[in-house]
């Protein structure tokens, strides 16, 4: 049997320590009425680093352009009384004993008319769509496409200036920037269109904006997926060369780390290897990388992204996971469902309490803390 413990060794990320190799991975909750962090948001991130998990990546927070938001009572990362509470988000964590960085998001065509906090503002994305008359997919030009980079900047050394850890973008799951990324959904003719480089232009110059924001050292991380929630079976990248072909580029403009993402964790990612995602492009590219995907979960199909069906799914054993640690597939592990129903996961873990661990359920959710 491979031991627990061995997820609870400091990491080193550049000038950042990390405590514990577990990682809370980015929830969408919608717990913050107006878009700020409150004193419940406080306590959630605080009650976890406390218990163990040695870096939080926050749910997704909003860049600042008018249609980056696509959910009720998300938080935001501008805006005075935002970053004030991102700041005392920051002051509790690390009191805990935590490190914290937040997840910089923008939901582009997701989003719909009506949505807040300006009902009148359709979706962006990389090409426009109209129904019934009307625009619901506003193309962008690029004028929009450097207000929104110019947004993940700011936002990043807002991170930097309120003691966050670190930034992660979102670059996954059918959100902004991974719509520029695929060629459904991306079918531009100038320059952030055609080929696989054109299609990751937009990232590589948001990264690069960043990491001008922040300077050298500051962490960023980037998370990507090869499934999107409007189709789960789509891949990016059908082969190692294909993949190294799209990461390369992310990590010349400045990536630090990579967050996987997966479904599960344990599947392997091309044939003639057991290798996973984050195995894969920690090979391919030489950093560090989180696997995420159903970790501590069994019993769990994950047939909803962010639907209102019941799931509940049984605690699973970590053996498998502790294999894969072991041999260095991967640095750091995401811990998503698990840990949002159980603050004291992490804890259980360490502790060899496994067997109070809770099961996960979404319609616990409603009252969790």
């Amino acid at each position: 049997m491979n031991d627990a413990k061995s997820l609870f060794k400091p990491f080193q990320l550049g000038p950042l320590s990390v405590p514990t190799r577990i990682v809370m991975a980015p929830m969408t909750r919608s717990f913050s009425p107006g878009g700020v962090p409150n004193a419940q948001v406080i306590e959630y991130y605080r009650k976890r680093a406390a218990e163990g998990v040695g870096l939080i990546i926050t749910e997704g927070t909003t860049v600042n352009h008018c249609a980056a938001n696509g959910y009720p009572n998300v938080p935001r990362f501008y805006g005075e009384d935002a970053l004030s509470g991102w700041k005392s988000v920051v002051a509790a964590v690390h009191n805990a004993g935590g490190k914290i960085m937040p997840q910089l998001w923008h939901v582009g065509n997701v989003r719909r008319l009506g949505t807040e906090p300006d009902a009148s503002v359709p979706g962006y994305g990389p090409m426009q769509k109209f129904k019934d008359g009307k625009e619901i997919i506003h193309g962008m030009t690029q004028t929009d496409i450097d207000d929104v980079i110019a947004a993940f900047a700011q936002a990043a050394k807002d991170a930097q200036a309120i003691g966050m850890d670190g930034v992660e973008l979102h670059g996954a799951h059918g959100y902004l920037i991974d719509q520029f990324f695929w060629e459904v959904s991306n079918q531009r003719t100038d320059n952030y269109g055609g080929n696989m480089a054109n299609r990751g232009r937009f990232a590589v110059e948001i990264i690069q904006a960043v990491r001008t924001a922040v300077g050298p050292d500051y962490p960023i991380v980037f998370r990507f997926s090869q499934w999107k929630q409007q189709d789960y079976t789509a891949r990016l990248a059908q082969s190692p060369d294909e993949l190294k072909a799209f990461l390369q580029p992310l990590v010349d403009a400045g990536v630090d780390m990579f967050h996987c993402s997966t479904r599960r964790f344990w599947e392997p990612e091309f044939a003639d290897s057991d290798l996973n995602l984050a195995g894969w492009t920690r090979l391919l590219t030489g950093k560090p990388t989180i696997t995420v995907g159903s970790i501590g979960l069994e019993g769990s199909e994950f047939t909803t992204f962010l639907g209102n069906t019941d799931e509940i799914a049984q605690p699973a054993s970590l053996e498998g996971l502790l294999t894969r640690f072991a041999a260095e597939e991967f640095d750091l592990v995401a811990v998503g469902r698990a840990l949002l129903v159980d603050p004291e996961w992490a804890a259980k873990v360490r502790d060899d309490r496994q067997d109070e661990i809770l099961p996960f359920s979404r319609s616990a959710l409603g009252s969790l803390s």
